[in-house]
């Protein structure tokens, strides 16, 4: 097939052809975008996270898993559209931005609510986990195993006393690592998704639109015949 159709590189066809390739740009690279990377490795985290330590009768834990898919999708459903619809691809990522911003509150309520501690900006464990690069969610339980393991029982600030062993505690200690890890990682998605919206809205600006390009190809075609 791609011999017969450099045969007509000087007939209409030909034409038609550079000008479909230049109007639709590539598109649909997702799985490359970090963003999208991070944001499916905290929907694994939160699916886990809540068949843990979420009631599963409640609407809470829904939520949550809705929420983190709704990041994944999103980001996915707007690269794609963005072929020929930048202002879809700015609102879906708008979407996915203000999926996490929900999933980072739903995590603040659940260690507020059970009064654990959230990490502090300066806490050197955050920065440790984004040096780490975790590519799965098996490689944050590691992690969050390791940080439990080199607390010991002294995981949550005070938390029942040095001296509180029992099964809740240790229950309890892994809640907080694991809930901060998601906070994190949420963060780090968080961030990149404000670059990208950013760089969006700029090449939006400078570019515009489909139907805009699709007039101005139609003028270009017109003006060489």
């Amino acid at each position: 097939m791609s011999g017969h159709s450099g045969q007509h590189g000087r007939g209409g066809r030909g034409t038609g052809s550079k000008i479909s390739e230049g109007l639709i740009p590539k598109h649909g690279g997702y799985r490359n975008l970090k963003s999208f990377q991070v944001a499916q490795l905290v929907y694994d985290m939160t699916v886990r996270f809540c068949d843990r330590y979420v009631d599963r009768f409640s609407r809470t834990k829904d939520q949550m898993v809705q929420a983190a898919r709704s990041g994944v999708q999103n980001i996915a459903e707007g690269s794609k559209a963005s072929g020929t619809s930048k202002k879809t691809e700015l609102k879906l990522t708008n979407v996915a931005r203000a999926s996490l911003e929900e999933l980072r509150l739903d995590y603040e309520d659940f260690l507020r609510q059970r009064c654990l501690p959230q990490w502090e900006r300066e806490d050197p464990r955050r920065a440790e986990l984004i040096n780490r690069r975790c590519a799965t969610a098996d490689e944050v339980a590691q992690w969050v195993k390791e940080v439990h393991d080199g607390n010991g029982q002294h995981g949550q600030s005070g938390h029942g006393g040095p001296s509180m062993k029992s099964k809740e505690s240790t229950q309890s200690t892994y809640a907080e690592i694991a809930a901060n890890a998601a906070l994190v990682l949420i963060a780090v998605a968080c961030s990149l998704l404000d670059r990208q919206l950013a760089s969006q809205a700029e090449s939006f600006e400078k570019e515009g639109g489909f139907t805009e390009r699709l007039y101005q190809r139609r003028v270009q075609a017109r003006r060489k015949r």
